[in-house]
């Protein structure tokens, strides 16, 4: 990326959209976790909450940020195009910047707001007690993995056949997988979201697995679906063109179009028919050069030949330059 990009109304325009997205989507979500007691087992009451709170403050924001920044809201997601070569390695950097500086902001204007005899964690994400570090990591990397595909599948241009709209979509990925995990992990898959309520409220325990939890099932939708799901065209080729096959070498007993072994008994028969192929082959090729030649020996330019008698007209019909003319028309 160029200095000018860089330094362009069009790009700070970008990264301050993701500021504010993030900003808002941390504070309305965090908001519902604030007023809920701690918990070791959350009612189903608090769950669907908690989801539905994070579901359609992201979806909205998505909504409403998408045609500024693209509305990653979630490191995850921009490590996840930066890997796919979506955006640049300056802009990754500045996103992370914001979103993290966004989620912190979010946090501290909802600690403000909020009276101090309120309860509850202050959406601080938590291993349950009853998982191993191990497992939490699973558990995020699983709900990432399906936020981040269904981010790639839903923003693909093409993919016009898709009625629903991308924040419609992400809105539900959210939904789900909070309700899936909430018991668990607390449900982060944005490490940014739970970076905010620990600088907070200064609690990092396990904070680690937040980031290498979304992070790695980010990186793994991404490469399922961009190598794998719907490739590339060109990458494909640039990979075909890198790996190209040889088909000169034929290994003993292995045919050109069938991978498994000849048999003995059919050895003849194999033989008898790429002979076959060959002559045929060789024959195509003879009368294709023969008509090459014999276009070639054609004269250029027609000759003015004069007729005298009407007899010698149709005895040499083949020879008259009308004829020719007639022919090529």
């Amino acid at each position: 990326m160029s200095a000018y990009k860089v330094w362009s109304k069009f790009f700070w325009r970008a990264v301050t959209g993701e500021f504010l997205a993030t900003l808002i989507f941390v504070l309305i979500g965090l908001s519902t976790t604030k007023w809920t007691a701690t918990e070791e087992k959350p009612q189903a009451s608090t769950v669907l909450l908690i989801s539905l709170s994070f579901g359609l403050s992201i979806s909205t924001m998505v909504y409403c940020f998408g045609h500024i920044s693209g509305a990653h809201i979630n490191p995850a997601v921009t490590v996840a195009m930066l890997f796919t070569r979506k955006i640049s390695i300056v802009k990754a950097f500045f996103y992370l910047a914001a979103q993290c500086l966004g989620a912190t902001a979010g946090s501290a204007i909802l600690y403000v707001i909020t009276p101090g005899t309120t309860g509850g964690p202050f959406g601080v994400t938590l291993l349950s007690s009853n998982i191993s570090l191990l497992q939490g990591i699973a558990v995020e990397l699983l709900i990432t993995f399906q936020l981040v595909f269904t981010v790639f599948t839903t923003c693909d241009p093409k993919h016009s056949d898709l009625k629903v709209t991308a924040a419609l979509a992400i809105g539900f990925s959210v939904f789900i997988g909070h309700l899936f995990a909430i018991p668990y992990t607390g449900a982060s898959m944005n490490p940014a979201r739970s970076l905010g309520p620990a600088v907070v409220t200064w609690i990092w325990e396990n904070h680690w697995v937040y980031w290498v939890g979304p992070i790695s099932g980010g990186l793994i939708a991404a490469i399922l679906y961009t190598y794998l799901c719907h490739p590339n065209l060109e990458l494909k080729q640039c990979v075909m063109g890198a790996f190209p096959m040889d088909h000169s070498v034929k290994q003993e007993g292995e045919s050109f179009h069938n991978s498994t072994p000849v048999s003995p008994e059919n050895s003849e028969r194999s033989e008898w028919l790429e002979s076959v192929l060959t002559v045929n082959t060789d024959k195509a090729e003879m009368n294709e050069t023969s008509t090459i030649d014999a276009e070639k020996a054609r004269p250029m330019e027609l000759e003015h030949v004069h007729i005298d008698t009407e007899k010698e007209e149709k005895n040499d019909l083949s020879n008259c330059p009308q004829y020719e003319i007639k022919c090529k028309f």
